[in-house]
This record gives C-alpha cells, structure tokens and sequence, in this order.
C-alpha cells in the first residue's frame, strides 16, 4: 500500500457525489484520517511574519523537479517562517485556498532526517492550500509563488505540528521543519481543461461546450433515448497520463439529467473543485468512475451512465434524479494522484 503523505489533515472544499440532489444542496465531504494531522492549536495561531531565511544548503538534486539533498541547519533557526524561492517559476502565482501539485521533501532542521518525500513514492501530491487541509506554514509560505518554483521553508512548531509534533513521523513538538518543494502546477474553481478539440458527431449523444474560460461547458441533450451502454468520449483531449483505477482525480463537474435536462450538481455552481478517489465513486456512480478510468489528465470528457451504472432504483431522496434515470457528466480532469 503507498504510504500517504504526513502533510495531509483534512481534506477542506471537496465536493462530493455521495449526497446527490438539486445543484443548490449542500454536498457531503469527503472523510479521511490520514495521520498525522496539524494539532487543534497550529490551526488558530496568527499569520507568520515571513523572512527570507536562513535555510539550510541544498546540496544535492539541485534542478527543479530532482529529488534535492538538504544539509543539516546550523545555528538556531528562525522563530519566524523563513521562506526562500530557490528556483523562480514563470507560472501563474498560487493563492491561498488554491489547490498545487507539487513534490516535496521534508526533514528536520537539527537532524537533517528527512521523514516525508513524494519523490521516492513517485507521484506528486495534490491538495488544498487551506486552513485545516495542511499545516500552517505551507498554506502561508507557499502563496504568491509561481507555478514552476522552487520553494525552501523553515517552519517553527507554530505553523508545522505544534507542540505535539507528529510521533509517528518522528517530528517533535518543538522540532523546526525544512521543505523543498517543487510548484508543478495550481488549481482553482475557475480551471478548465485544456486540449484539442475533438468532434461530437453523434446525433444521439449530448454535445458539451468546449469553452476553456473556468465557466461551466454546455449540456445539450439530444430529442432521443438514451443508450443502453456507458458512453465516455473525449471533449477536449490532452497529452497527459491517463487515469489509473487506483488513483484520485481532481475535476470540474456537471452533471445533467437526460430526461429533463436539469442540472443536479455542478462544481462551477458550488465554486469549488472537487476531489474523489476512483474505487470509492466506483460505489456512489459506478458509470462516472468508468467513464473516467483510462481518459487522459488535462482532458474534458462526456459522459452518459445508465440508470444500472448511476443510481439506478435507489436515486438520492428530494433531488432532481429520479428512479430509473439515466445522468450526463461533463468532466474536467485537472489531475491525478
């Protein structure tokens, strides 16, 4: 099993299908416990006054991107949230409450342990610069960098783990933090997919929009029956990786009934994104999860799932599905974990 990141508390924003119903309906969040968690305390701490250092030498995996080689602090570190662009990204800057891909390596300041890195496992990690969704220091150090910037933090007790550090990572209370950390990209509610135009000539399916401006795409549905079988096409198609079964994905959404056309849920109503695990939607919209696996990250893609693959007999009470409906997605896949 991977072993998940010790940065991650809870996860803030995320939209989820698990409560389907009128697009205006509070949606469920999604539950995690992954450990360790930022203690109660670092989270109403105030701002940090950020300065520029010190920070300890990279010595090592010097380039943007290669896993670095970080020495040992030297003297006492700074009772402040030293920050330091190592390498500056020509991106778009990240704003709190953005969502960032990033790899990063964290070790401690007096021993230079290194106790969490994404580089080794492989796959960058994806989430929410938000209050409660990660420590303090990186929701404050990291915003106003641009994407493709590489990022050096020591980060005090205060706006890492708190007092009560982080025993299963070896992280005491009053342990100092480094990170380096690589901006690989950035998310909001106002993303879009971005690939090639691919032609919708179906008379019998929907046509999605094909605006990439962060507004939600158009759903037509056609003067027709459903199809019978699950239908996921490419609307926009990129040249990014496609998704795996075993991963998560971050995305814009709409999703339509073919019936009446209405809109159940929607993340650019919602203004957030949503993040799901694919195993786990596979037991909420079994035709949504499918329709997602093997597509390309970065594409739009349409999706029509049968009543038997959505919700079938059983749909969410006092919403816009009904027995027996067949539902139409849009799917903006921004990434993959």
């Amino acid at each position: 099993m991977r072993r998940r990141s010790v940065l991650i508390a809870v996860p803030a924003g995320l939209v989820t299908l698990a409560g389907c119903g009128d697009s205006d309906s509070s949606s469920s969040k999604a539950s995690a416990s992954p450990s360790p968690s930022p203690s109660s305390s670092a989270s109403t701490v105030p701002p940090p006054k950020l300065v520029d250092g010190p920070v300890p030498a990279i010595t090592a995996g010097t380039k943007f991107d290669e896993k670095p080689t970080v020495a040992k602090g030297t003297g006492t570190p700074s009772k402040n949230l030293a920050v330091k662009t190592v390498i500056a990204g020509g991106g778009k800057a990240v704003a709190e409450g953005d969502f960032v891909k990033v790899n990063y390596l964290g070790q401690i300041w007096s021993t230079a342990k290194v106790f969490d890195n994404s580089y080794d496992r492989k796959t960058s990690l994806v989430i929410q610069l938000a209050q409660g969704g990660i420590i303090d220091g990186w929701r404050y150090g990291l915003a106003g960098r641009k994407v493709g910037s590489r990022v050096e933090m020591a980060i005090p007790p205060t706006w890492g783990y708190g007092t009560a550090g982080s025993p299963q990572a070896g992280i005491k209370g009053t342990d100092t933090l480094v990170f380096v950390i690589d901006i690989q990209d950035s998310f909001n509610a106002k993303s879009s997919a971005k690939g090639s135009t691919v032609a919708q000539s179906g008379a019998d399916l929907p046509k999605v929009g094909t605006n990439t401006d962060g507004k939600a795409p158009s759903v037509t549905i056609p003067k027709a029956d459903p199809p019978k079988k699950l239908v996921s096409n490419y609307v926009l198609e990129s040249d990014g990786a496609v998704v795996k079964e075993a991963q998560s994905i971050l995305c814009q959404f709409k999703g339509v009934v073919w019936s009446t056309g209405k809109e159940f849920e929607s993340t650019y109503t919602q203004g957030r994104l949503s993040q799901f695990a694919i195993k786990d939607m596979e037991s909420v919209v079994k035709g949504l999860a499918q329709g997602i696996t093997g597509k390309k990250v970065g594409s739009r893609i349409m999706i029509v799932a049968p009543a038997d693959l959505a919700y079938g007999d059983t749909p969410p009470s006092g919403g816009a599905i009904k027995k027996g409906d067949t539902l139409v997605f849009s799917v903006d896949i921004l990434a993959a974990m």
